[in-house]
């Protein structure tokens, strides 16, 4: 065993540099530290390595760390706390010597610490360092603890595997130590507060410590904990002490205006500040101790720590809050012209600038609105004010084109004519959600759309006219021009709009069963759910339709359970949706009333059929659309007059055996299919044959076909 010298006791040879020498026991581990327990096995297995490097900035508890491992491997340690003085070559070279001195060798080898290795500049000081890490017998290593890049040659052990290196983000506490180490602080919050908190501060040490200390004495602690940012005094002073203080005003100015970014490279620091060289700044402060995240392996990506990014906005907010807004502008104009609309957009946003914004957001709007992003849309409409929506054109235009998409007729028609008051100049736009509308009836809708067409509307608004115009053409009986207008508001909104897309397959779907083409109705549909799926709108209101045509589809091709799961899809969505074009709403009801009776629910059909003609009252100039509820109503009253109460209650099962009646099967055949056996397919047929009053499978199939169960007879 070893003694310890403390820094403070003069050694007896004054040749003898100042240092401390420790036992596995000390310097002893502090009272109330959270064990690191996964770090610390990490630390007992590197017994294969030259040198182990802790590598981090300050408050990432790199020397409780150090501590911990001394105190828990058998291994010997002797410890330096190097200071300045050890820049001197000669110093260092005396402290290591004196320190392995101390040492005696073991089979199991031995750990010589080097804290604050940081403190270490000078080049023969390093290349002293470098050897003696060279120099390790086998089992025995050095360990650095340093706030920044060490300066000794580490590229070689890399490469032989001799080299354990924890960095920043191995030594940030996980969730489970982060609410232990607030706990020992006597900070009282439910675990998911705490680990919400310690998401926030990334698990920095020093951050939670801080935070515990902020939270001290605050009447609602989980309220606070959910406001703690880098904006924390505490949080502020500790690192303007540690960090900012230490460096040149041009460097600390290049951090607090560069913090506007939340991921910052050299062109994006130079477009912000308008000048060049950031690149290599960006490297020396990413050696150096400050909380710089890389983001890649090339050294040109980074991000600074989210607390300290806080902490300097906040500063700069505070002391010069006008040149916060042009540096935003820059960093949009940047970022748009290389086509990152969203940070384009952010950055407009946060520089309160609402007709860059405006025009940055409405560039994108159909876009966005149709292809599954209108959630991050209404997110930044959120962020301004009602009164600044209104005086802005293109916020308004934005917020109508997002209305247009989630099926909500009113506030679409509100925002267009605030646009419009507003001195909107996008007319091709204003015409086609006239016509999506659809206020005035089929024709009007059609006349509006093409409007837009005329006034040069492309992208997502041409695919939307082409959308309008096929419907049109559909509800009025011009099947040929309805597919040539769909089909081609498909291949427009594939890319642009996959919305329109969507809903332009499924109007392809009807003409498709209208024409008897199953087949074809059946490769529309699937195509319009795997761009629903692929894109992520099966939960836009809007998408009603589409799962309607698919559950009647699917009814028709015998898929019994998954056309109930459509039907309760569609009718999921279309609570959502029946604010939106009257057309639409009373097209949907009709399809799912069809899909209903297919499935034998008449009570479900009729119930939609009525719904769908008190739509119609509201709907003037209807196009087909009162024909289709009135074809519908008669084979609900032909199902009806059958049987009150028999064909209505087949269950899924029998609805299943039904379909394959028309089929040559045999009852054995028709169970290997359905994975059942023959008798319990003869089961259900007879259960089939007693709620249609028939007597055989052939009177079957007949009753079925006249009541709409069944393709065949009108």
């Amino acid at each position: 065993m070893t003694s310890v010298l403390d820094q403070s006791r003069p050694l007896a040879a004054p040749a003898r540099p100042r240092l401390v020498v420790a036992e596995p026991q000390a310097p002893a581990v502090r009272h109330g530290s959270v064990p690191r327990e996964r770090l610390v096995q990490r630390l007992r297995r590197a017994t294969d390595v030259s040198l182990v490097a802790l590598v981090a900035p300050a408050g990432y508890g790199k020397t409780t760390l150090l501590r911990q491992w001394a105190a828990s491997d058998p291994r010997p340690f002797a410890w330096i706390s190097l200071t300045c003085e050890h820049d001197d070559p000669a110093r260092l070279t005396a402290a290591i010597e004196w320190a392995l001195a101390w040492l005696a060798p073991t089979p199991a080898g031995s750990v010589l610490v080097l804290d604050d290795a940081h403190r270490l500049q000078a080049p023969a000081a390093l290349e002293r360092l470098t050897a003696t890490i060279a120099e390790q017998p086998a089992g025995s290593l050095i360990a650095l603890a340093s706030r920044s890049e060490p300066g000794v040659r580490v590229g070689r052990l890399r490469a032989q595997g001799a080299l354990l290196d924890l960095r920043a983000e191995d030594l940030a506490m996980t969730r489970r130590e982060g609410a232990a180490l607030l706990r020992e602080a006597g900070t009282d919050l439910p675990y998911e507060a705490a680990a919400g908190l310690v998401q926030r501060v990334e698990g920095w040490p020093a951050g939670l410590v801080l935070a515990a200390l902020s939270l001290h004495g605050e009447p609602d602690p989980q309220r606070a904990a959910a406001r703690f940012a880098g904006d924390d005094r505490f949080v502020a002073d500790f690192l303007r002490d540690e960090l900012l203080d230490a460096l040149p005003a041009e460097r600390r100015a290049f951090l607090t205006k560069t913090s506007v970014l939340e991921r910052v490279s050299g062109p994006a620091c130079d477009a912000v500040l308008g000048r060049t060289g950031s690149g290599t700044v960006l490297r020396d402060l990413a050696r150096s101790d400050l909380m710089l995240v890389s983001l890649d392996r090339t050294d040109t990506s980074y991000r600074y720590h989210r607390l300290l990014n806080q902490a300097l906005r906040a500063e700069l907010r505070r002391d010069e809050p006008k040149l916060e807004q042009r540096l935003h502008r820059r960093a949009s104009a940047w970022y748009a012209g290389r086509g990152d609309v969203e940070s384009a957009i952010e950055h407009a946003i946060q520089a309160r600038d609402a007709g860059l914004a405006g025009d940055l957001l409405w560039r994108s709007a159909a876009g966005y609105a149709t292809g599954g992003r209108h959630v991050a849309l209404r997110r930044w409409l959120d962020r301004f004010p009602p009164d600044e929506l209104a005086r802005e054109p293109t916020l308004a235009l934005t917020a109508a084109t997002l209305h247009l998409a989630m099926g909500d007729r009113d506030r679409l028609e509100h925002w267009a004519t605030v646009a419009e008051r507003a001195g909107a100049t996008d007319g091709a736009a204003l015409a086609i959600m006239s016509g999506a509308v659809g206020r005035d009836g089929v024709a009007q809708m059609a006349a509006d759309a093409a409007r837009g067409r005329a006034l040069g509307a492309d992208g997502a608004w041409l695919a939307l006219s082409r959308l309008l115009t096929g419907v049109a053409a559909h509800l009025q009986g011009d099947r040929e021009g309805a597919r040539a207008d769909l089909e081609e508001g498909g291949r427009r909104g594939a890319i642009a709009a996959p919305l329109v897309q969507v809903l332009c397959l499924a109007q392809l779907a009807l003409l498709a069963l209208d024409a008897d083409d199953m087949e074809g109705a059946a490769l529309l549909v699937s195509r319009a759910r795997a761009q629903l799926d692929r894109v992520g709108i099966e939960e836009c209101p809007t998408a009603c339709l589409v799962f309607a045509v698919s559950a009647l589809v699917r009814a028709h091709r015998a898929s019994v359970e998954d056309a109930q799961e459509d039907r309760r899809r569609a009718t999921a969505l279309l609570a959502g949706a029946t604010d939106g074009a009257p057309w639409y709403a009373i097209e949907t009801h009709v399809t799912l009333a069809r899909a209903a009776l297919r499935l034998g629910d008449v009570a479900a059909a009729r119930g939609l059929l009525d719904t769908a003609a008190r739509l119609l009252r509201a709907a003037p100039d209807p196009g087909l659309l009162k024909a289709w509820i009135a074809g519908v109503r008669v084979q609900v009253d032909a199902f009806s007059a059958a049987s009150l109460s028999g064909p209505a209650s087949l269950t899924t099962a029998e609805l299943r055996v039904l379909r394959l009646l028309p089929t040559h099967l045999s009852f054995r055949e028709m169970g290997e299919h359905l994975h059942v056996s023959g008798n319990t397919i003869k089961t259900h047929a007879h259960a089939v044959y007693r709620k249609l009053d028939v007597g055989c499978r052939s009177e079957a199939v007949g009753r079925a076909q006249d009541m709409g169960l069944l393709d065949g007879r009108p």
